[in-house]
Order: structure tokens, then C-alpha cells, then sequence
């Protein structure tokens, strides 16, 4: 069995799944509090091995190809002012907490919330951003401005409507995304605990993706998947080759 044509193989697909994480990265790169993704490549020994993969050779080992990983980068992105009393930041550690139509809880980053027609604090996807209390609501009878201290109270001019819900996480990479700039907690490892972060009023944490960055990565990504691609291409005329050659002994 050739072992570097599935070598090639796997790197075409290793490489072609980057690309897709790099073009996800770059066209989220404007959505506030987005976190970008990461790809990892697993480290093994080149050639046969023992264990480790379902691609069995004619001697009955096995076949270990690398394998890709994608992970959630959680660092912070710069916080950009918005004058809107109801959009959020949060600077240092910690999560919003915000409520699903199913009754069950979701995490983001992503403070750019509003008023709904009941008065009560929603984020862009009409999720309820919950306080300690249950979800933050305001009178609509009052034109008072909402104001939120660095604490997470919130107050409805001299009325206190409830302290927002701030959650971390010892390990948020095994945060399940769910898209919307949300998380879920679907691991039983992760343990929701306060949030150590503080909240800045009028401002929107900004994308931690680099457009340049990955532009670069995803020329870099290309290449490898032509370098690799010329691999299987050679290899595959050297074959057509060897069998010409044994086909016909004169």
C-alpha cells in the first residue's frame, strides 16, 4: 500500500477543513463578541502503525492519519463604543446569561441588547437576558433612562430593576456553540461560577478575528492543498507508470 497517498489525502482534507474555518472566521468578523475558531492538527509518527485508525493494511496493521480539531479562542475582543444605553460589554472574564424558548440557559459575549414590546431586556435574537432574579424588566410607563452599573445592577431611574446574570467557566472550550454569538453548557464538566468581569455601559466587545490575519492563513491553507494535491497527482503518474511498465515485459 502506498502510504503517502493517504497521507496526501488526509492533508487535502485537513487543509480543505481549514479553509472552511477561515472563511467562517472572516465572514463573522463584524458580528460583536464573536470568537473565533481554531484549528488543530494532530502530532503522530509518519507510516504504520499499531493502533489508532480504521484503515487497515495488507500485513493487518493499521494506518494512523492526523487528525483536525476545531476549538473555540475565547480571548477578548477590544470593547468599541456604541452610545446605546441598552449595549453591553463586559471587560475581563465572564458571560451573559440569556434564556432559550425552551426554558434553558445559553452563554454569549454578545451584549447588543434592546427592549421587547413587554418591556423586558432580550438580546438580538430575542433571547431573555437574565439577572439573578429571573429576566430583567423594565416599566413602559417610565421614560427614565436604563442605566447599568459595572456591578451588573441595572436601574430604571431611581428604580432598580435587577442585577444581570454574569457566569464563567473554569474551561469555557468545551462551551458548545449554537451560533448567534451563544453557548451551551452541555458538558457535565462545566460548572457555572461568578463571573469576575465588570459590565461597561454603551459599549459592544468586537470580534476577536483579525481579517488580515486570515487572509494570510487561508493563502497559507491553499497552497498546502496544492502542494498536496501535486503529491497525488505524481505519485498517481508514477503508478500508471509502473503498471504500463509491467503490463507489457517487451
Amino acid at each position: 500500500m502506498n502510504v503517502s497517498l493517504y497521507q496526501a489525502a488526509a492533508a487535502m482534507n485537513a487543509n480543505a477543513r481549514w479553509q472552511e474555518v477561515i472563511s467562517e472566521n472572516l465572514t463573522s468578523s463584524s458580528i460583536p463578541g464573536y470568537k473565533k475558531q481554531d484549528l488543530s492538527f494532530s502530532a503522530i509518527q509518519s507510516g504504520l502503525m499499531n493502533a489508532g485508525s480504521n484503515v487497515p493494511d495488507s500485513a493487518g496493521q493499521r494506518l494512523t492519519l492526523p487528525a483536525t480539531n476545531a476549538v473555540t479562542n475565547f480571548s477578548p475582543g477590544q470593547l468599541e463604543p456604541t452610545d446605546t444605553l441598552t449595549d453591553l460589554g463586559i471587560e475581563g472574564r465572564g458571560f451573559f446569561e440569556v434564556q432559550l424558548p425552551n426554558g434553558a440557559s445559553a452563554y454569549t459575549r454578545d451584549g447588543g441588547f434592546k427592549l421587547n414590546a413587554q418591556g423586558q431586556l432580550v438580546n438580538k435574537l430575542g433571547y431573555l437576558v437574565l439577572g439573578e432574579s429571573g429576566p430583567i424588566q423594565m416599566d413602559t410607563n417610565i421614560a427614565a433612562p436604563i442605566q447599568v452599573a459595572p456591578s451588573g445592577e441595572v436601574s430604571q431611574g431611581s428604580e432598580q430593576r435587577g442585577k444581570l446574570k454574569l457566569v464563567d467557566f473554569q474551561d469555557p472550550q468545551l462551551l458548545t456553540p449554537m451560533g448567534g454569538g451563544c453557548f451551551l453548557a452541555q458538558n457535565q464538566a462545566l460548572v457555572p461560577a461568578s463571573a469576575t468581569g465588570s459590565v461597561r455601559q454603551g459599549f459592544l466587545e468586537g470580534s476577536n478575528t483579525t481579517p488580515s490575519n486570515e487572509m494570510v492563513n487561508l493563502i497559507g491553507a491553499m497552497r498546502m492543498f496544492e502542494a498536496n494535491q501535486r503529491v497525488i497527482q505524481s505519485h498517481d503518474e508514477h503508478m500508471g507508470k509502473i503498471i504500463s511498465e509491467l503490463g507489457n515485459p517487451s
